[in-house]
């Protein structure tokens, strides 16, 4: 087969996202199997090269696959043997229908290969012989029917004419029916006479028009009877009829009519079908040979059959019977008698959720063998999914989606796809459709809180877990699985805290203290394994709260020096007088930094109280001229933790009137085998020299403050404080001493004389600095002077604001959190 035998041009036309087009070929039958029938690649202007990555195939209705398609040339190939008859029977012309479909993009092209018929076949008669009973009395003209030959082939192929053997009585007459079927009759040229012959055999050859011809013969034996001279006679010559294809058996289809003049046995009619009625009728119809009723005797089926040619005759029963003869045209009428079939040809499953609107999922064909609205067939799908229906050509359809999909909403569709006729009722058929939705990674991990607050107690062991940040990811498979990152905003924090990376587990790698940080502040970044990789950061912040574990410390009085420091205390002076003050501080916060002071032991117990809460030393009573003229006092110093923690300190006061007596008392409390304790007298003359130098300068200075100072905002009215200084003329040693501030902390605090009622101002980081100098520097205690305490200011009041009642006067002092005094 060549190009040549294309029959109809490529009909090209765009429908949705893929392009139909329709071809034509015709083929003879019995072609062997690797025939070409046509190039359809070629025909269809595609690419071959790109064949084999478009998944090209041929689809066609049917058990067997007749058609192939080489993609090396893009030749259409027969694969199986092609019988005309076995396809088409009498149907001319007889065709193939096929699909072509082609991915990457989706196209869809139908096309058709025209069966043309070989002369394979020969003409045959029912039977071999043939017999006929003609009257004498026949006259000339008279027409016999004579049983047809059918040939299973078709159009020039198919029977064309009869020929009869040479006689002088009978000439053949060729006529055509309404299919273009072929029959022949006998004509009566002249007439009869059985006394001169008795019978007549003539030999009938029936012909078709192959090349070389193909040729059947039955022997005709023609009995001569003596004469029954009136033939029964039909009303008319064809009868019509309409049934419809579901009318039960018995159902009258046509009622036909003959009359007879001939009296008795020749007049009496019976009614039979024609000799060369078909078989196929004679089971479909049966006629009651008597009344001439034509009743329905099987099914009728309008999709095989559409309309049947019926000849009969009737005949009387003289000695040589009368011969009439009639047609009928039986219409049969479709009725809505066969379901709607759905064929699913392709499905794309699964589809990515990400897929645009549009995305071809499906492609289907409908079938119905109804014809007018009984075959038209509609499908539909439910609104309620994603997904539409559309068709491109008629009886296919491509299901698309509509909308966007959510894999996390729904991860399949169990499409059901309802094809429905016009009929009357209409008759349906439902196929389900499974479609996948494959996970694209679209959600961002999502935690179950924005920022987690974590509490750990100081003085950890390393290697805790103290928290698990917990993350989750609707998408599926790698695209949900979650990794855990610390982010590295501090470089401190990657050394001290670690993130398991599978399950988000925050280890604390060392051993926290709460002294020198209080609060960590981090970030958790989670991201899946999707690409690209989707993150969330979480925000973690761990407090470090505190434990008991420092014991108060005390500034002043210094433990650790060899110096003895003595505070100096005039005789007489009343009960009420604060003589000193022990000044200590806790490294702990809160409840655990609160110290509380107590009297341990005392030279005479009864002479000095101590403040439970800032550490002042006072006169419990007056002093007497029979008082032991130096007393020692050792105080306890407890703060308020679990356990509790303690420390003491051990203050010296001197009963003395005068300077001279002071240092003399200093001098004798100092160690007799110690030979450096002039040395230590010279210093302390040095200092009270320079202190005394240092207040003439200081008290000018402190006047013109003093003015300023009243006119101040910032002035504080508290309760009333005690004083670093002796009554009279008597100038007293400085109860503080250098070396107060701590490392690392700087505390600007306004106290009372009553620690619990301190008020914070602020909190400022301070450059480490190693313990400050000591400086043991005696001051004056005149009014204005202003006292250095660790490089701090601490003022104090003149002698007539020290007689205001209920004034509360406040100093600044750099102390640690939980000092006290």
């Amino acid at each position: 087969v060549t190009t040549g035998q294309v029959l109809s041009l490529l009909l090209l036309f765009g429908v949705s996202d893929w392009v139909s087009a329709a071809i034509r070929y015709a083929i003879p039958e019995e072609a062997r199997r690797g025939s070409a029938v046509g190039n359809v690649v070629a025909d269809l202007a595609l690419d071959v090269g790109r064949l084999p990555g478009r998944r090209l195939r041929v689809v066609s209705g049917g058990n067997k696959k007749y058609f192939g398609v080489d993609l090396t040339s893009g030749s259409l190939l027969v694969s199986e043997r092609i019988d005309r008859e076995e396809l088409c029977g009498a149907l001319s012309p007889c065709s193939l229908s096929f699909e072509i479909v082609v991915e990457n993009p989706l196209e869809l092209y139908s096309g058709a290969v025209e069966i043309q018929d070989i002369n394979d076949n020969d003409p045959v008669f029912p039977s071999s012989q043939a017999r006929l009973e003609i009257s004498e009395s026949v006259a000339a003209g008279a027409r016999f029917p004579l049983e047809s030959a059918q040939d299973a082939d078709v159009g020039i192929n198919s029977l064309q004419t009869y020929q009869l053997s040479a006689n002088p009585h009978f000439a053949l007459d060729v006529q055509t029916r309404v299919d273009g079927s072929k029959y022949a009759e006998l004509v009566l040229e002249k007439e009869l006479d059985r006394e001169e012959q008795r019978e007549l055999h003539l030999v009938l050859t029936a012909l078709d028009g192959g090349s070389p011809p193909r040729s059947a013969h039955v022997q005709i034996h023609i009995d001569i009877v003596d004469a029954n001279d009136n033939a029964p006679v039909f009303n008319q010559s064809t009868y019509k009829a309409s049934v419809k294809e579901n009318t039960p058996s018995g159902t009258l289809v046509a009622r036909i009519s003959a009359y007879d003049l001939d009296d008795g046995p020749n007049g009496h009619i019976v009614y039979s079908f024609s000799s060369h009625t078909p078989a196929k009728v004679r089971e479909l119809f049966a006629l009651d040979s008597a009344t001439g009723e034509l009743r329905a005797k099987g099914q009728l089926d309008y999709e095989e059959t559409k309309l049947y040619e019926i000849y009969l005759q009737a005949k009387d029963k003289g000695a040589v019977p009368g011969v009439a003869h009639c047609k009928v045209l039986v219409e049969v009428v479709d009725v809505n008698d066969n379901t709607p079939e759905v064929t699913v040809t392709s499905v794309y499953s699964p589809v990515p959720e990400d897929a645009a609107p549009g995305t071809v999922v499906a492609l289907l064909s409908v079938t119905d063998l109804d014809s007018h609205d009984n075959g038209l067939v509609n499908c539909f799908i439910s609104p309620e999914i994603p997904f539409m229906l559309s068709s491109s050509l008629k009886n296919y359809y491509t299901l698309k989606t509509k909308a966007a999909l959510d894999r996390e909403k729904a991860s399949e569709y169990n499409i059901t796809i309802t094809a429905r006729d016009s009929g009357s009722p209409p008759l349906s058929a439902v196929k389900q459709i499974l479609v996948q939705v494959s996970d694209v990674n679209d959600n961002t991990p999502k935690s179950s809180q924005d920022s987690y607050d974590v509490y750990v107690l100081e003085n950890n062991v390393p290697g805790i877990p103290i928290l698990n940040v917990s993350a989750t990811d609707p998408d599926l498979g790698q695209n949900a699985h979650l990794s855990y990152t610390l982010l590295q905003g501090d470089p401190t924090v990657g050394h001290i805290f670690s993130i398991n990376r599978e399950n988000g587990t925050l280890y604390l790698l060392t051993s926290l203290d709460h002294e020198d940080q209080v609060e960590f502040s981090m970030m958790v970044q989670v991201q899946d394994g999707g690409s690209p990789p989707l993150a969330t950061n979480v925000s973690v912040s761990v407090f470090v709260t505190d434990l008991n574990d420092n014991a108060p410390t005390v500034l002043y009085p210094h433990p650790n020096t060899t110096t003895t420091y003595t505070d100096v205390v005039a005789p007489g002076t009343p009960a009420g007088h604060m003589v000193t003050k022990v000044v200590a501080v806790d490294a702990d916060a809160g409840y655990n930094a609160w110290i509380s002071y107590t009297l341990l032991q005392a030279t005479d117990p009864s002479l000095f109280s101590v403040g439970l809460h800032n550490g002042e030393i006072f006169t419990a009573r007056q002093l007497r001229e029979d008082d032991a003229p130096q007393h020692t006092l050792v105080i306890l110093l407890k703060d308020h933790g679990e356990p509790v923690l303690s420390a003491s300190a051990t203050v010296s006061i001197s009963v003395a009137e005068m300077v001279k007596e002071v240092l003399t008392d200093l001098t004798d409390v100092a160690p007799a085998n110690d030979p450096r304790r002039h040395v230590t007298f010279y210093l302390i003359l040095a200092v009270i020299l320079v202190s005394a130098a240092f207040f003439i300068t200081m008290l000018s200075v402190g006047i013109f403050k003093c003015y300023k100072w009243r006119q101040s905002k910032e002035l504080f009215n508290s309760s009333r404080s005690t004083l670093y200084r002796t009554p009279g003329p008597f100038h007293h040693i400085d109860a503080v001493r250098g070396g107060l501030t701590p490392p690392n902390f700087y505390h600007q605090v306004y106290l009372t004389t009553d620690s619990r009622q301190s008020d914070l101002l602020c909190k400022k980081p301070f450059t480490s600095s190693p313990l400050g100098s000591r400086q043991s520097t005696m001051r004056n205690g005149e009014p204005g002077l202003y006292h250095q305490i660790a490089g701090t200011a601490t003022r104090v009041p003149t002698p007539a604001e020290q007689a205001q009642p209920n004034t509360d006067w406040r100093f600044s002092q750099t102390q640690r959190p939980g000092t006290s005094g």
